[in-house]
């Protein structure tokens, strides 16, 4: 994952890159700008403001378009979500997910379905 590991991506930022990842072509600051605006009503300013931070983490990566930019995201979803799990339990966790677990369960925030879910998932990994 490039220098974005190390500069932190905040939640508008992810909202930003969620919409590049489910378009999965480079989008203009207009076309971001509409994906996002039905579920947070950003400016296009604002969306240029995120871009920017974004472009400066090496997150996305910018290319001329005749007189404005397609963004595309330089990484991916999946290694985004591994980073931010990771950090998440080191944070949080000493780096356990066998607390983390605990700590949900715990709390009761694990349902019945999520329990075999994660019992499934486990049997999975130890084939």
């Amino acid at each position: 994952m490039p220098d974005a590991a190390a500069d932190r991506i905040s939640e508008a930022e992810q909202s930003v890159l969620e919409a590049l990842w489910e378009a999965g072509e480079p989008l203009t600051a207009s076309q971001v700008a509409e994906r996002v605006d039905e579920e947070k009503g950003w400016s296009l300013a604002t969306v240029k403001t995120l871009l920017s931070r974004l472009v400066a983490k090496n997150a996305i990566a910018t290319e001329p378009d005749g007189r404005r930019f397609l963004y595309s995201p330089l990484i991916g979803r999946e290694a985004f979500l591994g980073s931010e799990s990771r950090r998440l339990l080191d944070r949080l966790f000493g780096g356990r997910a066998a607390s983390l677990f605990a700590h949900l369960a715990e709390a009761e925030a694990l349902s019945e379905r999520d329990l075999t879910e994660i019992e499934g998932l486990l049997r999975e990994l130890r084939k």
